[in-house]
């Protein structure tokens, strides 16, 4: 048995640790032709092994396999893919008796996105980044008397109350979506003891009970009474935009939002609009422009939590990438 792992070049520019975590997982089960293409290789998969004939488990992390590479592979049993493309090569292998993987869901990236999901959600309640600017160069924020513009103020009591802030507990959390990042956020908030109601027509409801939270049927109904607003699906088609400028504006005044996926499932002129007023408050790893202009009004806010899109990027989740491509072969042994 010859167990190899081919890494395109450009495989590594997005997740930096996963081909070697997934090299380390199966040198314990034996010998690996590990193999890191250089920038500029094209080839696909078969022509850069040194012995592709002997070859009996293989993964491809970016770049390309196909069917002429299958040829050149008579004793491959399983193969996984992270491919540009496998156009041609699934139904050959199957045809030949070899199993094709490939990422089953986006789950590897399940914690990474909802934990800083919480953390963004934490930090706007407490305004956690603002205040550690402020300290920096005034003591104006140690001094909890009340002021004009906060009239209501004492002993360590900041909270800016024209928005949600506080603790999680007993605030309303309305949550777009019950997959791998939505369904962990809204188990958090609900042992943080948050009231928590999901939308997502295509989850079974035992899933969303598990989570901790009810079951709302009507997205349009989501928004009318949020604390905190989250959307959490993916960017598809189906999805840009189901947020709409309409349901923007029908979320009470002070909501925080919470964007960690994609920016665009919400209509962000209709975000922008709120936000700017001071009429709601966000917290977010993810924007409509990115990287954002340096001269963007969402910057600096008193009212924005911002980071350059980091949710999904972190060791846990490059090694997990690989470990869920890892745990689909046949056990060694």
């Amino acid at each position: 048995m010859t167990n190899a792992i081919v890494v395109h070049h450009r495989f590594n520019g997005t997740w930096p640790l996963a081909a070697e975590h997934m090299h380390e997982l199966w040198r314990k089960q034996g010998p690996v032709a590990f193999v890191q293409m250089a920038p500029g290789d094209d080839r696909p998969a078969g022509q850069v092994l040194p012995d592709p004939a002997a070859v009996t488990r293989l993964v491809v992390l970016g770049g390309s396999i196909t069917p002429e590479c299958l040829k050149r592979m008579p004793a491959l049993r399983e193969v996984a893919c992270a491919c540009q493309s496998l156009d041609g090569v699934a139904d050959m292998a199957k045809q030949a008796g070899m199993r094709v993987y490939t990422q089953p869901t986006e789950g590897f990236w399940g914690e990474s996105v909802s934990e800083c999901g919480i953390a963004l959600t934490l930090c706007g309640l407490r305004r956690i980044p603002q205040l550690h600017q402020a300290i920096q160069t005034n003591h104006a924020p140690w001094q909890y008397a009340p002021t004009p513009e906060h009239p209501r103020r004492g002993a360590q009591y900041g909270d800016d109350m024209r928005f949600t802030s506080g603790t999680v507990a007993r605030k309303r959390v309305r949550i777009v979506g019950a997959g791998n990042i939505a369904s962990r956020y809204a188990q958090c908030m609900a042992l943080l003891g948050a009231n928590v109601a999901v939308y997502d027509p295509f989850a079974h409801e035992p899933c969303i009970h598990l989570a901790g939270a009810r079951k709302e049927w009507h997205l349009s109904r989501l928004v009318e009474d949020a604390d905190i607003f989250a959307p959490m699906v993916p960017l598809t088609n189906s999805t840009k935009g189901m947020v709409t400028a309409e349901m923007i504006d029908k979320l009470p005044r002070g909501c925080l939002v919470v964007l960690v996926t994609r920016a665009n499932i919400c209509d962000m002129a209709a975000v922008r609009r709120r936000v700017l007023a001071d009429e709601l408050a966000l917290a977010a790893d993810v924007f409509d422009v990115e990287p954002l202009p340096l001269n963007d009004p969402l910057l600096g806010r008193h009212n924005v939590v911002h980071t350059p899109h980091i949710a999904g990027r972190t060791r846990h989740a490059n090694e997990r990438f690989a470990e869920k491509l890892a745990e689909q072969f046949l056990p060694v042994g």
